[in-house]
């Protein structure tokens, strides 16, 4: 995967450690709610990871008063480990051509981008949380000023909006806006909002049009092949039902059988609002 040598454990970029202990975080780690995100039709949460319950730090395994917290050597840390982005599934809107649980996309978006080795989602796991099961995907510091169309004009950021484009083909993404593309400090784009997508239904709404007509990369091209050619990991096809789980290798085959990024022909497969 493409992710920068740092091993900064207290980085809150996602790529700045391993992906497989991010995940351990976010499984594990007590949550503490720090607000509602705006601009979300769903009940979205900021929330901070700790090791434990940071109201209630232990010293040599009593519990104190929070008043009276300060360092503790042996005890857990009451630093924060991260940010996460939290969706609740009792906060999901209903949507009539979407089946319930849209939080399990989340989840199965970054298990394809892992299962792919394109490292485009951020760590995202299911888990229960203050509001219920959701999901839970590590936060992204990054520069919200910037969006698709403001990236699309650095020549080097092109390859990895390839890579990004490709993705949502295949992922059948339904709301890849400006706004849901991320570039973090080490310049590594990242997709977020990934609910909308896998349907089994031809249902693609996305602003990355603007490779259409070029040769699908090679590297992108050996990462499908791969797909293809053997069975779904299963932590993902068990996210999927039978139908999906075609349609995600019926298009990956599709893709790598056109061999070039495709035109929309109808000029109506974006999202709206664009950004």
């Amino acid at each position: 995967m493409s992710v920068p040598d740092s091993t900064d454990p207290d980085s809150h970029e996602p790529g700045s450690t391993d992906p497989l202990e991010i995940e351990r975080r976010l499984a594990t780690a007590h949550l503490d709610v720090r607000g509602r995100m705006p601009w979300s039709s769903n009940v979205t949460l900021l929330v901070e990871l700790y090791d434990c319950d940071p109201s209630e730090q232990t010293v040599e395994g009593e519990a104190t008063d929070p008043a009276d917290r300060g360092p503790v050597d042996d005890g857990p840390s009451v630093e924060p480990l991260g940010r996460a982005v939290y969706k609740p599934h009792r906060g999901e809107q209903p949507l009539w051509d979407f089946p319930d649980g849209l939080y399990r996309r989340e989840v199965a978006a970054y298990r394809l981008s892992r299962a792919l080795g394109w490292d485009v989602v951020p760590p995202t796991v299911e888990r229960d949380g203050p509001f219920g099961p959701g999901s839970l995907q590590w936060f992204v510091d990054a520069d919200f000023d910037q969006h698709y169309f403001t990236m699309l004009e650095d020549d080097a950021l092109h390859d990895q909006l390839r890579r990004l484009c490709a993705f949502d083909l295949v992922a059948n993404s339904t709301d890849r806006k400006g706004g849901h593309v991320l570039v973090d400090g080490h310049g590594h784009l990242w997709a977020i909002d990934n609910g909308l997508c896998l349907h089994a239904e031809v249902k693609l709404r996305t602003v990355i049009w603007d490779f259409a007509g070029e040769p699908l990369p090679a590297d992108l091209a050996d990462d499908l092949a791969r797909l293809v050619e053997h069975p779904l990991p299963s932590d993902l096809a068990d996210l999927l039902d039978p139908f999906e789980r075609d349609a995600l290798q019926a298009r990956a085959r599709a893709l790598l059988t056109e061999a070039r990024f495709p035109h929309d022909p109808t000029g109506r497969r974006v999202p709206w609002p664009l950004v």
